[in-house]
Formats: structure tokens, C-alpha cells, sequence
């Protein structure tokens, strides 16, 4: 059995899945298996997955209707026979050394779990270095706890956010499974995904060479007009409070209001995303006065937060929601 499983799901990927299995498939650590979950794709992804299996005998497919991301990655863990999990978006890629360079930073440190930098890649080729999700080095559990957990759950307005994806890490399977970890829902996913599995007790190694690139792509879910965005959310939102009080994290009293600040700038952002449809202001007006939202807007002052986020949040406090819609439309101008 390979040691590495690898997980990508793909819907109608056709234009990136070469790309992205590829590099995979390409990796210096040749001990692993990628499943390529095709979620009821439409396009040449069902195609491009059938030459992959022909042409590299590591590459499991498995096919199912249309269900969603975090219903295909279930179905990938659950199919995966390696002791370590990784996983890949269709439309990014790793670099060759990748999974050789976090893993053998597993076996030098002894770590369970390890961890990259990344950088974003632009249309046309540029790209940026991002940081990795905590300074190169080697982490216990409470250590792994102050870095990850709290921060994704109590800072998630600051310029210095962490990023809550799981494509930077190699994690246990044993973990997962075991802990019975599941991804949950539309939005927001890997940051819950994250919380539950670190904390669990284990000791992370992190590399600070960037070894994932994230394709900035226009045609992203993360980009698109989200339906139903405010429900999603405050489902995320039961969960974590479970997750808090199940492994008694201590996050202060006010990571709920943090969180939902947070949202409700999504939100603002969502609702007048190019592509959503008209009455943006006054859907934002009746997601601003759900319980929490309104508590949070009343009881809680956000802080360090960028320019364009602060100008939101004055508008949304003073329910300017007509300004905000102008001002969105100056930003979105020409995309």
C-alpha cells in the first residue's frame, strides 16, 4: 500500500486537471496514490481521468453524482489506504519536492502532520510567496493550538488572518479516521476541517519553503455569487461552538463576535459580487439583523483590519447599505 494518498476532487476540471494530477503524479516522493473523485462533471474531466488511470497505475478514480467538494474529499478519505492524507485542488498544483520535503520533515522531527508556505499564481504567470501557516519548525500540541486552532477561531478579521485551507498540510489518516474528521458543507469547510483535526493532540513540522501554488482563478467557487450564504455560516458557526466545547479549547468569550464580523463582511462582499442578483442592499439589510450578526455590530469593535474592510464596516454599522452597494460597484468595476 503507498504511504501518501492524495486527494483531488474535480468538477468539470477539464481545463486544469492535467495540470494539477500532473504535478502530483510528478512528485520526487514517488510512494503514494492519487484518487481523483470526479463529482458528476459534465465537461472532459470524466475523459482526462480515464487517460490519467490508463497511463499511471497510481491513479484511483472514483466517480459519484454531483454532491459537492466536501462530499468528494469524504469519499476520497474514505477510499484512501495510505497512513498520510494530502489534498490537492484541481485548478492548483505542488511543486515536485513537495510532499519528499514535508514528509521527510515528519520522519527527521518524528512529527505526525506537516506543513508548507504557498504562493498565489495570477492570470499571465506572476505570483506571490505567502507565509506558512506558523514559522518553520518543529510544534507540540499546545503550541500547534495557539497557532492554528485560535487564530481560526478568534482572529479572522486582522491583516495577518491565517489562511484556513487544508492543500498546505500532510495529515494523518490515523487522526482522521479514528477522529471520525469530516468536511461539512459549501463554505467555510477547511477551517472547521483544521480546527477538529489539530485539536486533537499532535506535533506539526513546518516548512517555510513555498511548495503549493494557488491558481487565482476567476472562475473559482470562492469568486462566484454564493446562494444561501448567511445560513451556511451560521451553521459553521454551530459547529464550532460544538468543536469549542467538545476538545474545551480556550478561545475567549468574544471569537463568536470576531467570527461574526467576519461573516457579515462576507456577506456584504457576496451580495454585491459581480454576478448577484439585484436587491443586493436589501438582502444584506435582513442578514445584518440575524441575532448574531446584530450582536455582534452592537456589542463588538473590530480592529486592525485593512482600509477596505474598516470603510465596510462603518457602513454596515451605520447600515449604509446604499453606499456600500456604490462602493462595491466602484470596486468591481471591469471584473
Amino acid at each position: 500500500m503507498p504511504r501518501l494518498s492524495v486527494i483531488l476532487p474535480a468538477y468539470n476540471a477539464g481545463d486544469f486537471l492535467r495540470r494539477s494530477a500532473g504535478s502530483v503524479l510528478a512528485n520526487t516522493y514517488c510512494d503514494l496514490e492519487l484518487i481523483i473523485v470526479d463529482d458528476g462533471s459534465s465537461d472532459s474531466t470524466g475523459d482526462i481521468c480515464a487517460a490519467l488511470a490508463r497511463g499511471d497505475g497510481r491513479v484511483r478514480i472514483i466517480r459519484q453524482e454531483n454532491a459537492g467538494v466536501s462530499c468528494a474529499r469524504n469519499r476520497g478519505v474514505d477510499e484512501a489506504s495510505g497512513e498520510l492524507i494530502a489534498f490537492v485542488d484541481a485548478d492548483d498544483f505542488v511543486e515536485p519536492d513537495a510532499y519528499e520535503t514535508m514528509i521527510s520533515l515528519m520522519d527527521g522531527s518524528g512529527a505526525g502532520c506537516a506543513a508548507c508556505s504557498y504562493y498565489d499564481e495570477f492570470p499571465g504567470g506572476s505570483r506571490a510567496d505567502r507565509s506558512p501557516p506558523m514559522p518553520e519548525g518543529v510544534y507540540g500540541p499546545e503550541d500547534v493550538r495557539r497557532g492554528i486552532v485560535l487564530p481560526l477561531l478568534c482572529d479572522r478579521l486582522s491583516t495577518s488572518l491565517l489562511l484556513g485551507t487544508v492543500w498546505r498540510y500532510v495529515f494523518s489518516a490515523r487522526v482522521i479516521k479514528e477522529g471520525g474528521i469530516r468536511f461539512s458543507g459549501a463554505y467555510l469547510e477547511d477551517e472547521m476541517f483544521l480546527i477538529e483535526y489539530f485539536s486533537h493532540p499532535c506535533t506539526l513540522a513546518v516548512s517555510g519553503a513555498a511548495l503549493y501554488g494557488y491558481m487565482q482563478n476567476p472562475a473559482s467557487v470562492t469568486k462566484r455569487y454564493l446562494r444561501g450564504f448567511a445560513g451556511t455560516f451560521m451553521r459553521s458557526m454551530e459547529i464550532k461552538a460544538e468543536l469549542v466545547e467538545r476538545f474545551d479549547i480556550p478561545a475567549p468569550p468574544e471569537w463568536r463576535l470576531n467570527s461574526a464580523w467576519a461573516g457579515l463582511l462576507i456577506a456584504a462582499s457576496n451580495e454585491f459580487a459581480p454576478g448577484a442578483p439585484a436587491g443586493g442592499a436589501g438582502r444584506l439589510r435582513t442578514i445584518a439583523a440575524m441575532p448574531l450578526f446584530a450582536e455582534a455590530v452592537r456589542d463588538y469593535v473590530p480592529r486592525g483590519m485593512s482600509r477596505n474592510k474598516t470603510l465596510a464596516a462603518f457602513c454596515l454599522r451605520h447600515r449604509l447599505y446604499g453606499l456600500l452597494a456604490a462602493l462595491y460597484a466602484v470596486k468591481n468595476r471591469g471584473r
